[in-house]
Parts: structure tokens; sequence; C-alpha cells
């Protein structure tokens, strides 16, 4: 989240993600995919360097040792997982006569 600040000088935090454009007239216009404009005291450029610090610190924090771990956990896991599902189901086709139906469409 950035903070910017309305012409009521309360501030406000603004997803970054959800701007769709930041119009500079005389007054700064910020338009979000909902359709709502906010019009605030920031320039366009402050409010630009601060997404683009948001964006800096999100990416710093994805290379930080911690998430790494966590990372490197998560995809080892999908990998063995996925090969895991592989070796079952070539295991059940060999030995099974029954049609395999999703399980969605079984009538308990």
């Amino acid at each position: 989240m950035i903070a910017v600040t309305r012409l009521d000088k309360h501030l406000m935090y603004l997803n970054p993600d959800h701007i769709i454009c930041i119009e500079e007239t005389p007054d700064t216009v910020i338009t979000l995919y909902n359709g709502n404009r906010y019009i605030v005291v920031d320039r366009a450029s402050a409010i630009i360097g601060r997404v683009v610090a948001f964006r800096a610190r999100i990416s710093r924090r994805a290379l930080l040792p911690s998430a790494r771990r966590y990372l490197g956990r998560s995809h080892s896991r999908h990998i063995s997982w996925s090969s895991q599902e592989h070796e079952t189901d070539t295991l059940q086709d060999s030995h099974s006569t029954r049609s395999h139906t999703p399980l969605h469409s079984q009538d308990y």
C-alpha cells in the first residue's frame, strides 16, 4: 500500500496494483480499476516514486534467505507430489480394469 494525501489533508492508502492512471491537471487525479477517482495533493512523480519503492521492497523481501527457503520448500513439495502422482497414476492404469471418472461425477 502507498500513502497519498487527499485535498482535505487526510491520509489515504491505495493499493498500487489497482491504479490505472495518474493525471496531473492543476490537481492530481488517480483513477483505479473499479472506476473510483481520487483527487490528491501529491504530485504524480512522487506517487510513481512510492509505487516503485513499494515494488522494490517486495522484490527485496523475495530475495531474503527465509523467503528462498520457503519458496524452495514449496517448489520441492510440488515436484515430489506431482512425480508421486504420476507414478500412482501409471500403476493404477496398468493394474486397474475399471474406468476412471472424475470425483464430482461419481454417485455415492
